[in-house]
């Protein structure tokens, strides 16, 4: 009596188990899946951030020589509108 009751409680862990590594595998390629759509948009945002970022350092370099106010509050608002992007 004991061995069976033993036996069908291991039978019950075990599709137990194997119903959740089931489950965790559709999980992850979907997961997956999703990721493979996202990964080009954000590859273009890093290529758009990338190039707004060195247009920035360009304006910062010729407002070091030109001194412009209204360049400095541009930079100013420019700036802190990247660092909440971040």
């Amino acid at each position: 009596m004991k061995s069976d009751l033993t036996t069908t409680v291991l039978n019950f862990v075990l599709a137990a188990l194997v119903i959740l590594g089931v489950v965790f595998a559709i999980l992850a390629m979907q997961r997956t899946s999703q990721l493979r759509g996202v990964t080009p948009v954000a590859m273009q945002v890093n290529s758009r951030m990338m190039m707004v970022q060195s247009l920035l350092a360009d304006v910062n370099n010729y407002n070091a020589q030109a001194k412009s106010p209204e360049i400095t509050r541009l930079q100013q608002t420019l700036q802190s509108q990247l660092t909440t992007l971040k």
